[in-house]
């Protein structure tokens, strides 16, 4: 998953990053709305943690351009204000949740886990396809009941490829969802984790098709 962090306070938002990379996902850190809206015009995230005492305005006006731009992006505001009413005109204005300062970054990491499944319907960390049992939690993969280890990269590719059975990747898009803008990288590593899950889901239902020109797509072929 990529998550675009939107904190000024950098010792927080290295905190968060950091533990949200633990867990293999991809972070971009705005410390401004300007550089916020720069970076979701430009890229594609699966989630946005947004403050909302920002240097240059108010999280919630980012907040309100996001929705009126008719993205439906899940946003999980950090604010420090407690009051019934702030929070719930953030809800209003379109934040999917929200976690109040100061909070433990255990809750936080729960708290996105359980946007980011409703967003894709998933009640549930485990998905079961076939043959193919992944827990996107615990970063587990079973073909036909063999466990198979994964690295974070691998992981996440899989989780994205599975999350969009069907639909065309591109070697960019991969990119781009799989690494942050501060990453050097060439889309030959697309290739290299392309061929690894490829080995891994060998023999199972779900295979990894190369459309020619256009980049990769998961099918599903029982």
């Amino acid at each position: 998953m990529k998550y675009l962090l939107v904190e000024d306070n950098i010792e927080l938002a290295d905190a968060i990053a950091s533990r949200i990379r633990t867990d293999g996902h991809v972070v971009d850190h705005a410390t401004k709305i300007a550089d916020a809206s720069a970076f979701a015009s430009t890229g594609e995230y699966d989630l946005i943690l947004l403050d909302i005492m920002l240097p240059d305005g108010d999280g919630r006006s980012f907040l309100k351009q996001h929705r009126a731009a008719k993205n439906d992006t899940p946003i999980i505001v950090l604010t420090a204000r407690s009051e019934v009413s702030d929070r719930i005109s953030m809800l209003d204005l379109g934040a999917d949740d929200y976690v109040t300062k100061p909070f433990d970054h255990a809750e936080l990491q729960a708290r996105c886990r359980a946007v980011l499944r409703r967003k894709t319907g998933a009640a549930q960390s485990i998905l079961t396809i076939g043959d193919v049992e992944f827990d996107t939690l615990a970063g587990h993969l079973s073909v036909k009941g063999q466990g198979v280890n994964l690295r974070n990269r691998e992981l996440r590719l899989l989780e994205l490829l599975i999350s969009s059975k069907g639909q065309v990747f591109s070697k960019q898009k991969l990119v781009d969802r799989l690494f942050s803008y501060d990453d050097d990288v060439s889309e030959n590593a697309i290739e290299v984790y392309i061929g690894r899950l490829r080995k891994h889901l060998e023999g199972s239902c779900l295979q990894i098709k190369t459309m020619r020109g256009l980049g990769y797509r998961l099918d599903d072929e029982r």
